[in-house]
């Protein structure tokens, strides 16, 4: 049986993060978010806007194959554009950017790379580009975030969710790294059928196709303004 493919997008954002405060003496850590001081803080990450550093960015995505393993493939080409006040978060502006045909494959059958830019699949030719524009940011704990957003795929635009951890930054780094620099894990899942890419999705009661269900991961650092002198 021929292999067959969704996609997948998804995106970055950023979330409020101040740390909790100390135990006492002799108190046991506790496991919740309210015990969580280590977690990293965005209270001296300037305001500014922020871009996808591509060297430090991957977006990869799984789908269910014939119930025996998750295939795994990613896109090399994603560009984001974050507006971020660490004083306020929850106003963060995202807006990215996706080239279909940068779709990367493991070890591909002969024409396969093809066959999903086609009409049947992704149809790259008439649609260029996946996009993700947020809509709403939700804090759900110190260093992380809910954020909601219009995923725009194969021409057709629906509302996506992605589960965001901010993993640390600085506002730069004399001699090392000459301005702001943020990182981020998000992870997500959608259904491809609603965005008309429904072919291979096995009949009810079957696995014999590819799943429905698109889980995406993004692991991102992103650069902002320059340092100051």
């Amino acid at each position: 049986m021929k292999l067959l493919l969704p996609a997948s997008v998804g995106l970055i954002l950023l979330t409020a993060c101040s740390p909790s405060p100390k135990n006492a003496p002799g108190e046991v850590a506790s496991s919740s978010p309210s015990a969580a001081s280590a977690a990293p803080s965005v209270d001296k990450i300037p305001a500014g806007e922020y871009r996808t550093d591509p060297a430090h960015t991957a977006l990869t995505f799984t789908v269910n194959h014939l119930g025996y393993s998750h295939y795994t493939a990613q896109f090399a080409s994603l560009d984001a554009h974050l507006t971020l006040d660490p004083a306020h978060p929850e106003a963060a502006v995202l807006k990215v950017t996706v080239d279909p045909r940068s779709l990367r494959l493991p070890t591909p059958p002969k024409g396969f790379y093809d066959e999903l830019m086609g009409k049947q699949w992704f149809d790259a030719a008439a649609f260029p580009q996946i996009t993700f524009a947020s809509t709403q940011v939700e804090k759900t704990g110190v260093n992380t975030a809910r954020v909601t957003g219009d995923l725009t795929l194969h021409g057709i635009t629906k509302p996506v969710v992605l589960d965001v951890t901010f993993n640390g930054g600085y506002p730069g780094m004399a001699g090392f790294d000459p301005q702001a620099r943020i990182g981020f894990s998000a992870h997500g899942v959608f259904k491809r059928s609603d965005f008309g890419m429904g072919y291979g999705i096995p009949a009810p009661g079957s696995q014999m196709g590819v799943g429905d269900d698109v889980a995406f991961t993004i692991e991102t650092e992103m650069q902002g303004p320059p340092l100051k002198s």
